[in-house]
């Protein structure tokens, strides 16, 4: 108890409070603007802390760390664009209730599981710290790749009444992981002698190119993102309030995930929030269907994902082994300051390790607050046009797609992966399974090989593997049956050319891929790619003969049920229209970016872009050109400052 009345005593300084109330509202900046990402905001937060204490300055860095899952979800849920890469399952429900005019029970919702999951998070790290040690050293590299055998197994449950789809697509997703150098044998696999492939896509870009530009072509289609004229209230917040109240057993469940999993070096957000989502749609209860508003489809990966940075905290202070990315950042703020993780964070420095506890905990009440109050204004943002937002959007998604690498090849990757996720939205296959296997792909790699090399077959005879493999095997088979008793209405739907186009091309695509890797890669790096490359060639081939055999089926009767569990929407003209548009703005504003700098490109696009689609008030066009210009020079001049690249323009005017 003295330890922790001098912890309190020590953050109640005043300007260790403001540097966590900063650090919070840097953070909450950070996670609405896709692209930017906690990993990167907290490596520029780290140089201004060199003059700080140790307790102001981890208020600064975990405050800011803290809640960058707390605002990625009001782009999340409004566009459909996740913020960062925790508030992709978030995607999935929260953005179909903000289309049925839900946006601010979705909020209060999303912004309440976050509280409770982050100061579950931070009560898990008070009460594990001292225990923690021998636990994670129990797990071994067999159990990692149990637990992302478990989480792979959730592509059932995200595939929904399409299964054959979400096997094809998770696997599309696995090969698309291992372009890059591999990391066991360190030879190039399908970088086709481009550096920028070097280190493989990146994820961030993946992630708005797949979930932001389809969701914004359907928001151009529609006008706007709410399709009733239903004003939002304060009383639609109270309700999302209260469903997180009354979940509470799911926010608890989910909560724990996210602590537990977050501790487990290599466990990703992604990871994380994906099986917290699956673990939640096994239980679906009353309400839409998972994918198409049910507001349990938010409470769970937020819940889990808030809870994430008190778990990956745990392993960093206990033996300086970071529980994730940012924590490997954080690390170094370790070093700064004199601090050595293990021991000594127990010992002489066990109050510094308590207020790192205060500071989750404060910094997900604050920013969980904060955003509770701003939730009916942000909410009124689903009634603004389409013609205002879809050119707002995009230019923070372009803007901050190209800080990943400062490439002009960034703008590039995101409306490839965008058309792709368009495609993949029109003809129903499950972009969630694509974006699943995306990211278990690498680590299913890398754990598959040292346990091999450690222990060779041996290590599949570990209880825990045994007890983790069987439990994905029930989940699929279960699933399987499930799916095979509600067929009649899969086979229903009317099968389409595209469909059979793709499922085709997909074939040859993992056909293509399984030969290349047999032939042009060493065994050590072949071996993956090859078993995702035949296993996709099989289920696209499968999906292409379960499609041609519902092949002039009748369609059914106007006004039948024949919607499947997922995000599929029939492909027609004006979808099309959308999905070209989309793409085409992007592409303007890209060029525009590398002939005349992002703040000139960015007042020309958006000023062109709101006119063009439609806004004929010439003072409201050029006042939200102005001020989107203002805040892309905040956000990445003055607060994410990068070097940018000389415009050709200016090279051409030095030239002349």
């Amino acid at each position: 108890m003295d330890l922790i009345l001098t912890a309190i005593a020590e953050m109640a300084q005043p300007f260790r409070m403001l540097m966590l109330v900063t650090g919070v509202f840097a953070g909450l900046v950070v996670g609405v603007v896709p692209g930017i990402g906690g990993l990167f905001a907290m490596a520029l937060l780290i140089p201004m802390t060199y003059n700080m204490d140790p307790y102001a300055a981890f208020a600064l860095l975990l405050g800011m760390g803290s809640v960058t899952t707390t605002s990625d979800t009001i782009p999340a849920i409004l566009f459909g664009v996740p913020g960062s890469v925790g508030a992709a399952a978030t995607v999935l429900d929260g953005h179909a209730m903000a289309k049925k005019g839900e946006a601010a029970r979705a909020f209060g919702a999303s912004y309440s599981a976050s509280m409770i999951g982050g100061v579950f998070g931070a009560l898990m790290l008070a009460a594990a710290i001292p225990v923690m040690r021998p636990l994670v050293l129990y797990l071994k590299t067999p159990d990692f790749f149990a637990i992302c055998a478990f989480g792979l197994s959730i592509v059932a449950i995200l595939a929904g009444s399409q299964p054959l789809k979400g096997l094809a697509a998770a696997m599309l997703g696995m090969l698309a992981s291992f372009i890059g150098i591999d990391s066991i044998a360190g030879v190039e696999r399908w970088s086709f002698g481009q550096i920028y492939l070097w280190d493989g896509l990146p994820i961030s870009l993946v992630f708005l190119g797949l979930f932001g530009l389809p969701e914004l072509a359907s928001l151009l289609m529609r006008g706007s993102i709410q399709g009733n004229a239903e004003r939002p209230t304060y009383a639609g917040m109270w309700q999302g309030i209260r469903d997180t109240l009354r979940e509470w057993p799911l926010v608890l469940r989910c909560s724990a995930i996210g602590s537990l999993l977050g501790a487990v070096p290599g466990i990703g957000i992604a990871v994380l929030d994906w099986i917290a989502y699956g673990h939640a749609s096994r239980r679906p209860g009353p309400g839409p269907k998972f994918g198409q508003g049910n507001v349990r489809g938010v409470i769970a990966p937020e819940s889990a994902n808030n809870a994430k940075e008190g778990g990956s905290l745990i392993p960093t202070i206990a033996f300086g082994v970071p529980g994730s990315a940012s924590m490997s950042i954080l690390l170094g703020a370790f070093v700064i300051h004199g601090l050595v993780p293990g021991p000594d964070m127990l010992g002489k420095n066990a109050a510094i390790t308590v207020s790192m506890v205060l500071s989750i905990a404060v910094a997900n009440i604050v920013g969980a607050v904060t955003c509770l109050l701003l939730t009916r204004q942000l909410a009124r943002i689903a009634q603004v046009s389409a013609a205002i937002l879809v050119p707002l959007v995009i230019t923070f998604i372009v803007v901050g797609a190209y800080q990943t690498n400062m490439s002009a090849f960034d703008f590039l990757l995101v409306m490839l992966v965008g058309a792709v996720g368009m495609a993949m939205k029109e003809l129903n296959w499950p972009r969630s399974a694509f974006s699943l296997g995306f990211v278990l792909g690498p680590s299913l790699e890398n754990y598959f090989f040292l346990a091999y090399q450690i222990s060779g077959w041996a290590w599949l005879k570990q209880p825990l593997v045994l007890i983790l493999l069987g439990l994905a095997i029930a989940g699929v088979v279960r699933q399987t049956v499930s799916w095979i008793k509600a067929r009649g209405n899969a086979d229903a739907l009317p099968p389409a050319l595209p469909d059979i186009a793709a499922s085709s091309a997909l074939t040859l695509l993992g056909v293509s891929a399984l030969v290349t890797a047999l032939l042009d890669f060493p065994f050590e790096a072949a071996i993956f790619p090859a078993i995702t490359a035949g296993l996709l060639a099989l289920f696209s081939l499968l999906t292409t003969i379960q499609t041609m055999l519902r092949w002039r089926k009748p369609v059914p009767a106007s006004g039948a049920d024949v919607t499947p569990v997922g995000e599929w929407q029939p492909s027609d003209g004006p979808a099309m229209k959308g999905n070209l548009t989309v793409l085409g703005l992007c592409l303007a504003l890209a060029f525009l970016v590398l002939l005349a700098g992002h703040l000139t490109a960015t007042f020309v696009f958006v000023a062109g872009g709101i006119w063009m689609l439609g806004s004929r008030s010439l003072n409201m066009t050029l006042a939200v050109a102005a001020g989107t210009t203002l805040c892309i020079y905040a956000v990445f001049d003055l607060l994410a400052s990068q070097p940018w690249p000389a415009p050709w323009l200016a090279g051409l005017v030095k030239a002349f």
